[in-house]
């Protein structure tokens, strides 16, 4: 029997087929994936298991299905949320950094002292951040730049861009009073305004204040630093002119001049640390912001979870009568290098001959900390310091996990979503309108930015303490920045930097 060949265009076919057989397997969809992760998503409230494949850096599928990636990471059990974001970071520099990743942050921002000069800020942070970091164009450097007599100190504005907390110059520039006391006269002033502008100009991300450091900055020289950010659609972040116990000259008065900034000049407006600004006056100040924001008023505040607050000795706020205006004695205050508990000799002495001092003070109260961070709408930021031989303010090491283990598991004062949201949505909602860039973060979306945290909800913990202010938070399992691992199984990833620049 006569079997009939087979065509040619047959044996191509099946040719071809054998070729692809052998090749090469296809290429997995995503670069990364996320299995079996508690998805917590504040911005829409999703609070479900899901698998995310990341490409790109990129959050690119959140799905019950199963997802095919070049990595997969079993997370079952953990909750997966947005990275956090800091909005009141100073401690900026690699030791802060890798601190703050292991509390789950991955956007690290100075909006309250701010930058100057910002373009050489931004220069000498880039490819060498584990996390993402921004600033603010500061008054405070922005008034040393045009007050200050830095010559004399052998320094000159480009020495201001490492930032002022964490400048090796700090003490000598403290010692200076002229730009803490002085007003500034008419050329001054617009020496001033022309640097803020200069700052935006550079991409700063908005207009930092700390007006309790800078006593001789009139009413007027406030209000025209707020029409500059008005005229650049971007808002202010103030540290109030007085966090005193005065019903004159106290904390609401320093509220009401922000707050009638913001009418006036349609400025946006965040009041950094509402707990340590406030002190006894917390309920009534969010009654007043809150109040101010239904009338239309574009303002937020914020809080950091602990009853004790940090500065330098030299600071302004301790000028005249501290001890009835703060509520606090000297032995209040403490000093994190050492653990000394102060008296009036020891504190006159530093505030004499090193002004420049970082400080703790003890005074603030659990009831009135507890209830700024269980309100609606109050951010959580850590006002973290820069780290002298390990040794600062612990908030600057466990202020986000603080929240989630004390606040969150412990005292149930808010919810896991409205914690999660206070610490990742709302930063990026008060900063996106200004800050595209923003719409990307904050969020477990299709095309958002992979910067996750990766937690154990049970465990999570600060463990940092004012004797021992530079240990880890626990708990916090995995952390991603732009879709690479900073913390892994728990343990710091030390060869990567893959923390890119927030700019305007």
């Amino acid at each position: 029997m006569r079997t009939a060949s087979k065509s040619p265009f047959r044996l191509v076919l099946i040719m071809l087929g054998l070729i692809l057989a052998s090749g090469p397997a296809p290429a997995a969809d995503y670069d990364l994936v996320i299995n079996n992760g508690r998805v917590m998503n504040p911005a829409n409230g999703l609070d479900s298991v899901r698998n995310i494949g990341i490409r790109d850096g990129r959050i690119e599928a959140i799905s019950r299905d199963a997802l095919d990636g070049k990595q997969q990471v079993e997370v079952g059990g953990l909750v997966v949320a947005p990275g956090f974001i800091d909005l009141h970071a100073h401690g900026q520099r690699e030791f802060e950094s890798w601190l703050q990743a292991r509390d789950g942050v991955t956007t690290q921002l100075e909006m309250e002292a701010g930058v100057y000069p910002v373009a050489a800020w931004y220069e000498q942070r880039a490819g060498a951040s584990p996390i993402n970091y921004g600033a603010t164009v500061g008054h405070p450097p922005v008034r040393i730049a045009t007050m200050a007599d830095l010559k004399s100190i052998g320094l000159d504005e480009s020495d201001l861009a490492v930032g002022l907390l964490n400048n090796e110059h700090f003490g000598a520039i403290a010692a200076q009073r002229n730009w803490v006391e002085d007003p500034a006269n008419a050329e001054q002033l617009a020496g001033i305004l022309e640097r803020l502008q200069r700052g935006l100009d550079e991409g700063a991300l908005g207009i930092g204040f700390g007006i309790n450091y800078t006593a001789g900055a009139t009413r007027e020289e406030i209000y025209r630093a707020f029409g500059v950010a008005a005229a650049n659609n971007v808002s202010n972040f103030v540290h109030s002119r007085f966090g005193y116990e005065l019903e004159l000259g106290g904390s609401v008065d320093a509220v009401q001049e922000l707050l009638a900034n913001a009418a006036a000049t349609g400025a946006g407006l965040h009041i950094v640390h509402i707990g340590s600004s406030g002190g006894s006056r917390v309920p009534l100040l969010l009654e007043m912001i809150d109040s101010a924001r239904r009338n239309g008023i574009n303002v937020s505040t914020e809080v950091y979870p602990y009853t004790a607050w940090s500065t330098f000795i030299g600071a302004a706020l301790f000028d005249g009568d501290f001890r009835n205006n703060l509520g606090i004695d000297y032995g209040d205050i403490e000093l994190p290098s050492s653990g000394e508990r102060l008296n009036q000799e020891r504190f006159e002495l530093l505030r004499r001959e090193s002004p420049g001092t970082i400080i703790v003070g003890h005074g603030m109260k659990e009831d009135k900390v507890a209830a700024a961070v269980a309100h609606p709408g109050v951010m959580i930021a850590s006002d973290g310091m820069f780290y002298n031989e390990g040794r600062a303010h612990p908030r600057g090491a466990g202020t986000f996990s603080r929240v989630l283990g004390y606040y969150v598991r412990e005292k149930h004062a808010l919810s896991l979503m409205d914690a999660l949201g206070k610490m990742s949505y709302l930063p990026a909602k008060r900063l996106e309108n200004a800050v595209p860039q923003m719409k990307r973060k904050g969020r477990i979306e299709i095309g958002a930015d992979a910067d996750l945290v990766i937690f154990n909800p049970e465990t999570v913990r600060d463990n940092a303490t004012f004797s021992e202010p530079a240990l880890p938070s626990s708990g916090i399992e995995h952390v991603l920045v732009n879709g690479v691992f900073v913390v892994r199984n728990g343990a710091p990833q030390k060869d990567e930097s893959p923390g890119r620049a927030v700019r305007r």
